[in-house]
């Protein structure tokens, strides 16, 4: 793997010099090519001179900078970026600390895995990254890439140190005209049925996170050259978009997730009771306490009734025994 750029990282008064890699690839995504629907001829893009109307070979094509206020182009050449005034031109100097958390995941760009580039640069890397993670926090600093100066978030990953390009504030564009303009009402048994659906999701598996798509494709292409029909594994037929009742959709949304994995279908009606497994538990629970209680109180009747049933006899065979002494002395 090539780099792509070579910089350094200043950490305070230490500095690391790495190399950045592509952390992603973009060829293997699905992509299409412009073709000529009358023929099937390729449509090329080509360098076109807007003032000779003249393609233009590659080794004429330069940068140019167009302002805000009109339609002129300044011509910039690389000795014109050279010469910027940018300590971020060649390093990376961390600016803070924060918690991964307070990073907009909206500004998340494209990821670079860093390298160290010198021998020398292993001791303070593997400091640097063991001090992130040991403090749960991410570094945030500036680097220009590509011609531009770009926010950058440095974090450690499986013994590695990766780099993620992050927007500016102001490239995130503000909320105007997403969110309805009159907020519905949201019953606390509908929010309760909805998380009982969230606790019925099972872990992602090696099948949610392949590209299906791109290999149906790829058998549409083969069936294409080779003059027949594309064949397809039967699937599931997915549930059309359509506003229904929403308690009867969640509750036969967590009977459908629990019949995919093949559990019991018995506690149906955790979720159309506006609660979960747990409180139906609890509710069992305090069933068996109730029957524990009453046979509790029920043993304990009978154990008064017999004992008072036997006080009685134990007074009448006492008095028998008091009258027949009586009747000797009598004698």
């Amino acid at each position: 793997m090539r780099p792509t750029a070579k910089f350094s990282i200043s950490f305070g008064l230490v500095t690391i010099p790495v190399a950045a890699y592509n952390a992603t690839d973009s060829s293997t995504s699905v992509s299409f090519v412009r073709i000529h629907t009358a023929d099937g001829g390729r449509v090329r893009n080509q360098p076109v001179c807007s003032l000779e109307d003249v393609e233009i070979p590659p080794d004429e094509i330069g940068r140019g900078y167009k302002p805000d206020d009109g339609d002129t182009v300044v011509p910039l050449s690389d000795e014109d970026l050279d010469a910027l005034p940018l300590p971020t031109a060649k390093t990376l100097t961390i600016l803070a600390f924060v918690a991964g958390g307070d990073i907009d995941p909206l500004q998340m760009g494209k990821g670079y895995y860093l390298g160290i580039d010198s021998p020398a640069a292993a001791k303070p890397y593997v400091l640097l990254r063991e001090a992130m993670e040991r403090h749960q926090r991410v570094g945030l600093g500036k680097i220009a890439l590509h011609g531009r100066e770009q926010l950058a978030m440095i974090r450690p990953m499986e013994g590695a140190l990766v780099m993620q390009v992050l927007l500016w504030p102001h490239q995130i564009r503000p909320m105007d005209g997403v969110l309805p303009e009159r907020q519905p009402e949201v019953a606390p048994s509908e929010v309760a049925a909805a998380e009982t659906l969230m606790d019925s999701f099972g872990e992602l598996s090696e099948d949610d996170v392949h590209d299906h798509y791109r290999e149906a494709l790829e058998e549409i292409v083969a069936a294409k050259l080779a003059h027949r029909e594309p064949e397809f594994p039967a699937g599931e037929e997915q549930p059309a978009g359509q506003v229904m009742d929403l308690m009867a959709a969640l509750q036969d949304s967590v009977r459908a997730a629990k019949k995919s994995r093949g559990e019991d279908e018995g506690a149906e009606g955790a979720a159309g009771g506006g609660g979960s497994g747990r409180s139906t538990k609890k509710s069992t629970a305090k069933k068996t306490a109730a029957k524990k209680t009453t046979a509790t109180k029920t043993a304990a009747k009978t154990a008064t009734k017999t004992a008072a049933e036997k006080a009685p006899a134990k007074k009448t065979a006492a008095a028998k025994k008091t009258a027949g002494r009586g009747g000797r002395r009598a004698g």
